[in-house]
């Protein structure tokens, strides 16, 4: 039996033009936009694990420096089901080398994500 789609993919693409939004910001009010308040945000390999939307908006500024020297990233949206839905992508940090994300996002019914899994994969060498 398939999933029926509750989110769609332009729903999905404007998210993540948000999410790449506020990550260039750091601004709380382009963080807070995109989480509901009990959110989670979870990364690994590095044991993440935010929980509420106040927690997600600290621990995300406190990487503001992660952006320093520039980055991009480049992705793909693998699939929908429901208000789930998993993308792929990498992202080339000037400072930090390049790396290959998972991301497995779940959204409400307002188009807020209410839990966001990331799995990063180092590649190696900086721009």
């Amino acid at each position: 039996m398939q999933t029926q789609k509750i989110v769609t993919e332009a729903q999905v693409a404007s998210w993540v033009e948000k999410y790449l939004v506020a990550w260039r910001t750091n601004a709380a009010a382009d963080i807070t936009a995109l989480f509901t308040e009990a959110a989670e945000y979870h990364e690994s390999p590095y044991e993440t694990d935010w929980i509420g939307r106040d927690e997600i908006v600290a621990g995300w500024q406190s990487r503001w420096d992660w952006q320093q020297g520039g980055w991009d990233f480049d992705w793909n949206l693998t699939s929908i089901a429901g208000s789930t839905v998993v993308i792929t992508g990498v992202g080339h940090y000037a400072k930090l080398g390049t790396f290959d994300n998972v991301w497995t996002v779940t959204f409400d019914t307002a188009g807020l994500c209410t839990r966001f899994n990331m799995i990063n994969t180092e590649q190696g060498a900086a721009l």
